[in-house]
C-alpha cells in the first residue's frame, strides 16, 4: 500500500530534531531505522506528517566502553550489536532479531523508544538495568528503562524528545542467556526470556535477574522466580522450582499463535533453559 503523503526532513544535529519535533508536536516521528515505523506507514495505522531521519546527525551511532559499562549510540545498527561479543547477553539477543537484512537497518534507540513489548532489545535492557539519556526543549534527562516502557507501543518519553544514549552496565561475572520461541526465525518472540546469574563463593545464586518479552503489555522482570532462586543451590531441582514460577504476575496476550496459557507454558520452558545456560549446566 502506499503512505499518506509527508515531509521528510535529514537534520545534522540533535537541536535541529528537537526544534523540528517540538514545532510539529505528535505528527512529526523519528526514522531510526524504520523496521517498525514503515510498515505502519504502509497500512495507514501511523501517519506522520513530517518524517525526521536521524542518520546524518553525529554522536548517535558506536559503541565505547565507559564507566564500568557500555555506551550504545541510539543510532548503532543491530548487526553491530551482535558483533560486538563483549556486551555478552545485548549481543546474544540482538544476533536472534528477525533476519540479517532486518538488523543491517534496525537500531537499538528505535527498537526502545518503540516500545513494543514482544521486542527483544527492551526486555533485555529492563533485565541489565540499563537506561537511555532523552534530550528535549527542556534539557536532558537520565531515565530507567523500569520506567521507560509504559504500556503497548507507548514509553515515558515526550514527543519531543530525543534518545541520545544508551547505558549498560558491564556485570562481570554473570552468565547470560536469551532464549525465544518463533514460528518463524524472523517473526516477533511468542516468548522471550532472558537471564543473567552469579554466583556466590559457595557456588549458591548470588544474584539472579529474568527478563520477558510479550508476556504483558510491557517487558517485564520475573520477580517470583528470581526471588525462588537467589540464595539457592543453582543446581537442577532448584532451577527446575524457579522456572515454576516465571509466569507468575504475568498477563500475556493472545494472539493467532498462541494462547494466553501456552505463553505461560512457553515461559516457564524457556526461563529454566536460560537459567540452565546461564549457570553453565
Amino acid at each position: 500500500m502506499i503512505t499518506a503523503p509527508f515531509d521528510y526532513e535529514a537534520p545534522e544535529s540533535v537541536d535541529e530534531v528537537i526544534r523540528m519535533l517540538h514545532e510539529n508536536g505528535e505528527d512529526a516521528k523519528l526514522l531510526a531505522g524504520g523496521h517498525s515505523l514503515l510498515p505502519l506507514m504502509k497500512i495507514r495505522l501511523a501517519a506522520p506528517t513530517v518524517l525526521i531521519d536521524l542518520r546524518r546527525i553525529p554522536g548517535l551511532h558506536g559503541i565505547e566502553e565507559r564507566d564500568a559499562g557500555w555506551r550504545i549510540g541510539p543510532m548503532t545498527r543491530h548487526a553491530d550489536l551482535q558483533d560486538t561479543h563483549e556486551l555478552g547477553v545485548v549481543a546474544r539477543a540482538a544476533s536472534m532479531i528477525a533476519d540479517q537484512q532486518v538488523r543491517n537497518r534496525g537500531t537499538i534507540g528505535g527498537s526502545l523508544a518503540h516500545a513494543d513489548p514482544a521486542s527483544d532489545l527492551p526486555s533485555v535492557l529492563l533485565t541489565l538495568d540499563g537506561e537511555v539519556v532523552a534530550r528535549g526543549p527542556s534539557g536532558e534527562r537520565s531515565v530507567a528503562c523500569s520506567d521507560l516502557f509504559q504500556d503497548d507501543l507507548t514509553s515515558s518519553l515526550s514527543p519531543d524528545e530525543v534518545i541520545t544514549d544508551v547505558h549498560i552496565p558491564a556485570l562481570e561475572g554473570y552468565g547470560f542467556s536469551y532464549q525465544k520461541f518463533t514460528r518463524r526465525a524472523e517473526d516477533w518472540a511468542m516468548v522471550g526470556v532472558c537471564a543473567l546469574v552469579s554466583r556466590a563463593a559457595d557456588g549458591s545464586c548470588d544474584d539472579v535477574r529474568i527478563g520477558l518479552s510479550n508476556m504483558g503489555s510491557t517487558p517485564r522482570r520475573a520477580t517470583a522466580a528470581e526471588d525462588a532462586l537467589r540464595g539457592a543451590q543453582l543446581d537442577e531441582s532448584s532451577i527446575a522450582a524457579a522456572a515454576e514460577q516465571a509466569a507468575e504476575g504475568t498477563d500475556p496476550p493472545g494472539d493467532l499463535n498462541a494462547t494466553p496459557d501456552y505463553k505461560r507454558h512457553l515461559a516457564r520452558v524457556l526461563t529454566r533453559r536460560a537459567l540452565q545456560e546461564a549457570v553453565g549446566e
